[in-house]
């Protein structure tokens, strides 16, 4: 297939591009600055600027990953505009190249995957989530539902639209390891809060496997959470990190010093959902690291 990526030369696009490439698959990447990401990606791959640059060569299917850092800076009201403009603008550019190809008399890309994250729900506590829980109203699920609405425009033109609500990708050299390994390896480790909040997580190579399924299997469509089967809390999480680098983790990290450092973004390290992937699962999928334990093993071992 012809594959469109945005968001492809990212920690979860690079392993995505890897894999399409191995199965044969053509790649065509979009990004500001197609001579940088060149070197990133395997070779072959056709890099252009915009979606809409991909009009002459017709994508049999697109993965849209693309969207700014959610805890790259404090959420002010200028940066919650922009990580939305972020994810909506280049999805809206996709939907966009749908009506082209398909009011062109070609036919638009038979699949659309998009991303959208654990963020959608919301803080729920420690109740169980899966993909019909209601959502609790707050920034991140704003953000999402925003996101997820501008990609099921795409259906509108004949196109199954999967979307993935992604927890915390976890591989080496980036994600969310990458900020928490330091620390954690000199032992100054700790839980935030309570560490009562939950932390949905995936390995990356799991939602890389996940994104293909979704691809390949044309009866699924619709929201999935792209999260292993067994999340944990925070606490776990800090206790499980800790016992594989052989460290401590005594230096917990007090709620109100989140708070003032961060404000209301604060809310990403605090709260959370216990989300179970239920229909990846009743679907088929078998997830590789289904435990935390397995996942870290793998990535530091």
């Amino acid at each position: 297939m012809r594959v469109l990526i945005t968001g492809g030369s990212g920690f979860v696009g690079q392993r995505l591009c890897q894999r399409l490439a191995e199965a044969d698959h053509r790649l065509l990447v979009v990004s500001r600055d197609p001579e940088a990401v060149r070197e990133r990606l395997p070779e072959g791959a056709e890099v252009r600027r915009s979606v809409l640059d991909f009009v002459d060569t017709p994508p049999d299917a697109i993965v849209n990953l693309a969207g700014e850092s959610i805890a790259a800076r404090r959420w002010s009201d200028d940066q919650k505009s922009r990580l939305i403009e972020s994810r909506v603008n280049i999805t809206r550019d996709l939907v966009i190249l749908c009506e082209q190809l398909k009011s062109s008399g070609g036919r638009a890309p038979r699949v659309m995957v998009s991303a959208s994250a654990m963020g959608y729900y919301g803080d729920q506590g420690d109740r169980e989530v899966t993909e019909e829980t209601p959502p609790h109203d707050e920034f991140a699920h704003r953000l999402c539902k925003r996101w997820e609405e501008t990609a099921r425009e795409a259906a509108d033109y004949g196109t199954r639209v999967a979307i993935l609500r992604i927890g915390l990708v976890l591989d080496a050299g980036g994600g969310s390891l990458e900020k928490m390994l330091p620390p954690f390896k000199l032992g100054l480790g700790g839980r935030f809060g309570s560490g009562k909040q939950f932390m949905p997580w995936v390995h990356r190579e799991d939602l890389v496997q996940a994104i293909l399924f979704l691809l390949a299997n044309d009866e699924l469509e619709g929201a999935f959470n792209a999260g292993a089967p067994h999340p944990v809390t925070n606490a776990e999480f800090t206790r499980t990190l800790a016992k594989q680098l052989k460290r401590p983790a005594i230096f917990p990290v007090p709620a109100i010093v989140l708070k003032t450092a961060f404000g209301e973004m604060s809310r990403l390290l605090l709260t959370g959902a216990d989300m179970r992937p239920k229909r990846l699962q009743e679907a088929g999928f078998r997830f590789q690291f289904e435990t935390l334990d397995a996942a870290l093993a793998d990535i530091l071992g």
